[in-house]
C-alpha cells in the first residue's frame, strides 16, 4: 500500500500474486464484531455481536451476572452457518488460530484449533490461540500434514495477535526502525508490523513447499485499523489507549479500511481493482471459489465472478456500522450505537447517534451528527462538507436509513 518505512516484502509479493482491492473496508471497526461478520458473512446489527464484551453498567465484571451476561453472548454464534461449518459439511476440515472470541473453536464450526475458551464465558481474544505467529506457526504446519494423510482439503483461520499489543518485537527487527529517529512507540509498532509479514511468509512458504500453493486460496484482510499514538504525545484525562483518533473504534478510514486480497495462482489473474469492497463479502466469494452453494440471505456480494471475468460490480456504495465498546443491551443492538456510515464513488456519508457510550469516548468524542467527506481529494477526512453538499448528504442519508432503518436512536443533537 505505499509505505515509506515499514517492510512487508511477504505481503507485497502476495498483493503482486492477488487480486487486491485498495478500497476494501470492515463495516465494524472493532475487533469481535468484525471477526464475526468474517465467520459469517453478516452485518453486526444482525448477528448481534456489537462489542468486544457486555458492559460494567449491567453488571460487576467479577460477578456471577457478569458471567451469565458473557455465556448469552456466546449465544449468538449458534444462530448461523459459520463459514467453517458450511465448509466442513462438504469434506473440508477447519483450523483456527489466533484472534477467536466466540468460545471453544469448534462452537465456530472448526475440526481443529487453538482456543479453548472458557467455560464461564469469559474468554477475551482467544486464551491459547494468541501464540501462534508470536511463538513459532507448527500447529498449522502439523494441522496441514494432517489434512495431507486424510486426503481431505482444509481451511485455515490464520488470525495472530499481531501487530495487535503488546508491543514487543524481536529486537533484530526493532533494530532497523530504532535507527531512523522515530518516536520509540512508532518504532516498536512497525516491527510489529514486519513481524507480522514474516509469519504470514513462512505460512506460504510452507504451502509452497509441501506443492499446495498452486490449489490454495488465500486471502487477506484486517479486522480494524490502527494509528499508532506516538509515546510523547499529549494523554487526555482518562485516555488508557495507545491508538490515535480516527483509527480503531472511530468510522474514519483510519478504522474500517483495509486492503482486501485474494490470490490463487494459476486461476486468477493478479490485478489492482478500484471497486468498493467489504469483509461481509469474503464469504460467499469464499464458498463461490470453493464451487458451494452460497446460502440465501448473505448480505455481501459475490466477487468471483467479477474477479475471473474482470468485470465491475453491481453495487455502487457500501455500508456500515460502529457500535460502544461494552454492549449496553444484549438484545437490543440499537442501545450502543454510535455511527452508521456509507461511501458511494468519491462520497463517505457519517451519521452520529446518540446509543449508550462507555470505553474510548474520550478518544471519539461524538460532536457532529452529519459528516461528508470527499475520500479521494481528502483522504484523513478533515474538511466536513455537510453543508456545502445537501444534495448528496440526503441522498446518502436516504440509503443508510433504507439499509438498517432505525427505531429509537436519533442523532446526535437532535429531539
Amino acid at each position: 500500500m505505499g509505505h515509506e518505512v515499514i517492510r512487508t516484502p511477504h505481503l507485497d509479493r502476495l498483493s503482486r500474486e492477488s487480486v487486491l482491492y485498495p478500497r476494501g473496508y470492515v463495516p465494524t471497526p472493532l475487533c469481535r464484531p468484525s471477526l464475526m461478520s468474517l465467520v459469517t458473512g453478516h452485518y453486526a446489527k444482525d448477528h448481534g455481536i456489537t462489542g468486544n464484551d457486555p458492559s460494567p453498567r449491567l453488571a460487576d465484571r467479577k460477578s456471577p451476572e457478569f458471567v451469565e451476561l458473557s455465556k448469552a453472548l456466546l449465544n449468538n454464534i449458534d444462530r448461523f452457518d459459520t463459514l467453517p461449518e458450511i465448509l466442513v459439511r462438504n469434506g473440508y476440515l477447519a483450523h483456527q488460530s489466533g484472534k477467536w472470541w466466540e468460545g471453544k473453536y469448534s462452537r465456530g464450526g472448526f475440526t481443529h484449533g487453538m482456543t479453548e475458551g472458557d467455560p464461564g464465558g469469559q474468554t477475551r481474544h482467544g486464551d491459547k490461540g494468541l501464540v501462534i505467529g508470536r511463538e513459532g506457526m507448527e500447529p498449522i504446519f502439523d494441522f496441514i500434514e494432517e489434512a495431507e494423510t486424510e486426503n481431505k482439503p482444509f481451511y485455515l483461520w490464520y488470525a495472530p495477535f499481531l501487530p495487535h499489543t503488546p508491543h514487543n518485537p524481536p529486537q533484530r527487527l526493532l533494530s532497523y526502525y530504532e535507527k531512523m529517529d522515530l518516536d520509540p512507540a512508532v518504532a516498536k509498532y512497525y516491527a510489529m508490523c514486519e513481524w507480522f509479514d514474516e509469519t504470514c511468509g513462512e505460512l506460504i512458504e510452507h504451502l509452497e513447499k509441501k506443492g499446495l500453493r498452486e490449489n490454495t486460496i488465500i486471502y487477506y484482510v484486517c479486522d480494524n485499523g490502527w494509528i499508532q499514538k506516538s509515546a510523547s504525545s499529549q494523554v487526555p484525562e482518562g485516555w488508557f489507549t495507545s491508538f490515535a483518533p480516527k483509527s480503531k473504534q472511530s468510522v474514519y478510514d483510519g478504522g474500517i479500511r483495509t486492503p482486501i486480497m485474494f490470490s490463487w495462482p494459476g486461476v486468477v489473474e493478479p490485478d489492482i481493482r478500484g471497486d468498493l469492497v467489504s469483509s461481509i463479502d469474503t464469504v460467499p466469494t469464499l464458498l463461490s471459489a470453493a464451487g458451494i452453494d452460497v446460502p440465501d440471505g448473505l448480505p455481501g456480494l459475490d466477487l468471483w465472478v467479477s474477479m475471473q471475468s474482470g468485470s465491475a460490480l453491481s453495487r455502487d456504495t457500501i455500508f456500515g456500522e460502529s457500535y460502544a465498546h461494552d454492549i449496553a443491551d444484549l438484545d437490543d443492538p440499537e442501545a450502543s450505537l454510535m455511527y452508521l456510515w456509507c461511501i458511494q464513488d468519491r462520497w463517505k456519508l457519517i451519521l452520529t447517534f446518540d446509543g449508550e457510550v462507555n470505553r474510548y469516548a474520550v478518544v471519539h468524542p461524538r460532536k457532529e451528527p452529519i459528516q461528508l467527506f470527499d475520500i479521494e481529494s481528502d483522504p484523513y477526512e478533515e474538511r466536513n462538507l455537510a453543508e456545502q453538499y445537501p444534495q448528496i448528504v440526503k441522498r446518502l442519508k436516504e440509503r443508510i436509513e433504507n439499509w438498517h432503518p432505525l427505531t429509537k436512536r436519533r442523532l446526535v443533537g437532535s429531539r
